[in-house]
């Protein structure tokens, strides 16, 4: 089974609550420390472990104390020499290297410059490097496969920065987020909630924003924030097996009704859907406002494929609206086998539930160049192509 991860996020999440709640779960401070060595970076840092409690809650509060106080202005090239000689896994060679890239992107464009060109100061430095690289070692430890995340809360008020003092949630912060479309709440605490570091990693690393996924749970890990707020300042680290099987699957379906499109279009539009890549498409009339007849257009496809399907309804109709919704299906195995009949060869798709056949169906297209050629009723040839493919 594949071992999943959920955050839970009530107060929000910052690199060293990630690192505290891993270290609750399970992970070793000295396997994290070991790890960090490699960055040639252990005499500017300490690294300490220390139980505290939340609002009566007990978590884990990891402190990275530097030992010089001044900052080094790293860039982004500084940062990925610094990771790739640390001969860290390769998982979490490549994990950290993406999170400070997302990081490296966010504040550039913020600042209006190029990534390379950032300087890692208040986000980077030592603790960033610390937080993330530390992150990708525990993760990689507890070998999290997907890792999934509630809603973060938007936080509020101002903080100091070196640029002058910011609005929560600093500029850096919201262009992380908006690269996830992150669903967000205020949980009516102003304070600074999502740090630049806790952001990157979420938005790198998160498979999915939202509820939590099916899982059997094995472990909690708590993360302890440094403030004492009006609820538990704890970020949760729920660790499990997903309970997914293996013939369901996750799947966007999309709707828009439209009544001023000329019908013939769809045509043209259901093809240019399922040359992209879309499961299935199909159309239904539908009454509107003022008694206007019109189609209602459903298309169904997989998530990553929602942008494109939704490029394509946009450009050859006239609606402006489309709406979206993430659903699981079951599935059967299939898989298409060729059969030989007295016909002639023909294409069948057989489906399987537990190793038992549950369904055939002969390609359509098959059964009608033989049924033409020969000038045998279609549904004989498609029959004959069922019996043999049970054999």
């Amino acid at each position: 089974m594949e071992r999943i991860a959920y955050l839970q996020c009530p107060t929000g999440i910052a690199g060293d609550m990630f690192l505290g709640a891993l270290v609750s779960a399970g992970v070793p401070l000295e396997y994290i420390e070991n790890g960090l060595k490699g960055l040639n970076l252990s005499s500017e840092y300490q690294l300490k472990e220390e139980k505290v409690l939340r609002q009566g809650q007990s978590a884990v509060k990891i402190h990275v104390d530097l030992i010089h106080h001044h900052h080094h202005h790293r860039h982004l090239a500084d940062i990925e020499n610094l990771i790739i000689s640390a001969n860290l896994s390769a998982i979490a060679t490549t994990n950290s290297l993406a999170i400070f890239r997302q990081l490296a992107e966010a504040e550039g464009k913020v600042h209006g410059i190029s990534p390379q060109k950032v300087h890692f100061h208040e986000v980077g430095a030592i603790d960033a490097l610390v937080d993330i690289v530390g992150t990708c070692l525990g993760l990689d430890y507890l070998n999290i496969q997907k890792l999934y995340c509630s809603p973060l809360p938007t936080g509020g008020g101002t903080i100091k920065a070196a640029h002058g003092k910011l609005s929560v949630p600093v500029p850096a912060v919201l262009e992380l987020l908006q690269t996830r479309q992150t669903p967000l709440y205020s949980n009516g605490i102003d304070k600074e909630l999502v740090t630049p570091t806790g952001a990157a990693i979420a938005t790198t690393l998160v498979t999915k924003f939202g509820q939590p996924p099916q899982m059997s749970l094995i472990k909690i890990g708590r993360g302890a924030g440094s403030q004492d707020l009006e609820i538990p300042n704890i970020l949760q680290l729920w660790i499990g097996e997903s309970k997914q099987s293996d013939n369901l699957e996750e799947i966007a379906v999309l709707e828009t009704q439209i009544d001023d499109t000329n019908p013939q279009v769809f045509g043209y539009l259901l093809e240019e859907l399922l040359k992209i890549g879309a499961k299935d498409v199909f159309t239904q009339p539908v009454g509107m406002k003022k008694n206007r007849q019109g189609i209602l257009l459903t298309v169904i496809c997989d998530v990553d494929k929602i942008d494109i399907c939704e490029t394509i309804i946009f450009r050859e109709t006239t609606t402006i609206g489309i709406r979206r919704q993430i659903q699981q299906r079951s599935i059967l195995a299939r898989e298409i086998v060729t059969v030989k009949t007295k016909y002639g060869d023909i294409r069948v798709k057989v489906a399987k539930k537990d190793d038992e056949i549950v369904n055939i169906q002969p390609e359509y297209e098959d059964c009608a160049m033989i049924a033409r050629k020969s000038n045998i009723p279609l549904n004989l040839i498609a029959l004959e192509a069922q019996k043999n493919a049970q054999h």
